[in-house]
């Protein structure tokens, strides 16, 4: 019998390609979603149930009384999103997949290489505190009831319409123009991305594995890349030459609407060991490597001009950035 697979919010950058090779693994997929993404296409092949991940009446009434091998929640960001869950599927499932993220681990961090056992503690961001919390829960759960959580901690995860410089179309326009673009620090710290099908084949690979139960695994490529070859990559696509003008961070975080993403992740250098995932998935590493993920992102841009909104107010803070740092 094929493996019965419940993702919650199956349909995004990290989730979609986690469906579809799920789906290539002959694996049973029901996505549970708002069904009101005008986005993304809908992925052929799946059982969709119509639900809100984050109302808990709304969930329990979308999954009713089934049970399922695995059920991985895309779409859990609080605590109280997450006690719901462990009430609703305790005894319901085989594995509860948390995704979590590698912004919980510790800021400013202390050592590298980043490992799974690396302290959890981020002071600049509550999107990562509230994913500490959320694995809070489930470690207790674990240990007082055997609830059987794993927990995922992705980085940065892309796919070809996600642009990893903050501002997203609006640094790549400015890029595309000639115009110098704003990198905080001084562009040497470093950064890790992974496309979301080489994430897919780790995760994937974890889902009903026994192993995996209890524990945490972060899966990220192995590729480390400064900001400023980032940049150079996303430039060389599209056949031009970047200007770049570097900001010291906390100035930066005071002009644009990501600061505390940036202070709470992007500014501190990321290494990560992938030994864990590796153990756990025999055969698996990252394969593509981010020249090749720069390319398909300026491509499947530069495909469809209604895909290239500039952030107006974005593009004026970086302007006057440039003028008095540049």
């Amino acid at each position: 019998m094929a493996q019965r697979v419940l993702i919650i919010g199956g349909n995004g950058i990290i989730s979609g390609s986690v469906t579809r090779l799920a789906l290539e693994r002959g694996m049973a997929v029901t996505l549970l979603n708002r069904g009101t993404s005008t986005t993304r296409h809908a992925i052929a092949g799946v059982e969709s149930l119509i639900g809100d991940a984050g109302d808990a009446a709304s969930l329990r009434a979308a999954v009713g009384d089934r049970e399922f091998d695995v059920v991985a929640n895309f779409r859990a960001f609080t605590p109280d999103q997450v006690a719901a869950d462990i009430e609703l599927f305790s005894g319901r499932t085989g594995q509860y997949v948390f995704i979590s993220s590698a912004s919980a681990y510790q800021k400013p961090i202390a050592h590298l290489p980043i490992v799974e056992s690396t302290p959890l503690r981020n002071p600049f961001w509550e999107y990562s505190r509230n994913k500490i919390a959320c694995e809070d829960l489930l470690v207790s759960a674990y240990r007082a009831s055997g609830f059987p959580m794993t927990i995922v901690r992705p980085s940065h995860t892309y796919d070809a319409t996600l642009v990893p410089l903050d501002g997203g179309w609006t640094a790549l326009d400015r890029l595309r123009r000639g115009v110098p673009i704003v990198l905080h620090g001084d562009g040497t710290s470093l950064w890790t991305l992974t496309n979301s099908r080489d994430f897919a084949g780790a995760f994937v690979g974890l889902l009903g594995n026994p192993h995996a139960i209890g524990s945490a695994v972060q899966i990220t490529s192995d590729e480390s890349l400064t900001w400023d070859a980032i940049a150079e990559l996303l430039a060389n696509a599209m056949g031009v030459a970047p200007s770049i003008v570097h900001v010291a961070s906390e100035t930066l975080a005071r002009y644009v609407p990501y600061g505390d993403g940036l202070l709470g992740d992007k500014a501190h250098s990321v290494v990560f060991d992938n030994s864990r995932v590796k153990s756990l998935v025999p055969g698996w590493h990252a394969v593509i490597p981010f020249h090749d993920g720069a390319r398909e992102i300026v491509d499947w841009y530069l495909a469809d001009p209604a895909r290239q909104q500039v952030d107006g107010e974005l593009d004026a803070a970086y302007d006057r950035l440039v003028e008095r740092f540049g």
